[in-house]
């Protein structure tokens, strides 16, 4: 069950949308994995959805490790509330701290960053860099397109049928956390052979 992830990636914007379900979204989310006694593991900014999750979570006792890049810090859009904040030099870093630190990931509404995070850690599953389950909070059809384009590669063969079902979506927290909690680790590409490609 979701109950059993330790600590769960969150990829989020760090925009604040002028639509208020957005943030309260994310304060969910937050709360949600808060009071599951799951750890928030999210880019470590204070801004936008990302600082909605933290700071919801945080307020509900939860665990919540930011990691930052050393340029963000300078900027000062870090956030020092984080039970723990690990800083970066590159952003490579810091997608490989997510995926170390986490047992899975979940993504909600963003923009172009938040998909980088997201197509990457699906790429690593299909890699076999991680064994993870990669969720996407579709709520309000924000993802709709996203979904009907992942569709599209699989059905023109750019993604193999043994990975369609890597990106896992669903409409609530709730249901996505079921979801993943059931995931069974795919057969990666490292474990295949030249000829299987």
């Amino acid at each position: 069950m979701s109950e059993n992830f330790k600590r769960l990636a969150v990829y989020c914007g760090s925009a604040t949308p002028a639509d208020p379900r957005y943030i309260e979204l994310a304060r969910h989310v937050g709360t949600t994995l808060a009071k599951r006694g799951i750890g928030v593991v999210y880019g470590g900014g204070k801004a936008g959805l990302m600082g909605a999750v933290a700071y919801a979570a945080l307020e509900a006792g939860g665990e919540v490790i930011g990691v930052i890049p050393q340029a963000l810090v300078d900027m000062e859009v870090a956030n020092s509330d984080c039970t723990q904040l690990h800083v970066v030099d590159t952003m490579h870093q810091r997608q490989q701290a997510f995926t170390d630190l986490s047992a899975g990931f979940v993504t909600l509404p963003g923009g172009v960053g938040t998909l980088d995070e997201l197509w990457e850690a699906v790429s690593w599953a299909q890699l076999g860099y991680h064994q993870s389950p990669v969720g996407l909070l579709n709520a309000f059809g924000y993802y709709d397109g996203l979904i009907a384009f992942n569709r599209q590669m699989a059905e023109t063969g750019f993604v193999r049928e043994m990975h369609r079902d890597i990106l896992i979506v669903g409409e609530t927290l709730e249901v996505l956390l079921e979801k993943m909690a059931n995931y069974e680790p795919i057969r990666t590409i490292v474990q295949m052979r030249a000829e299987d490609l």
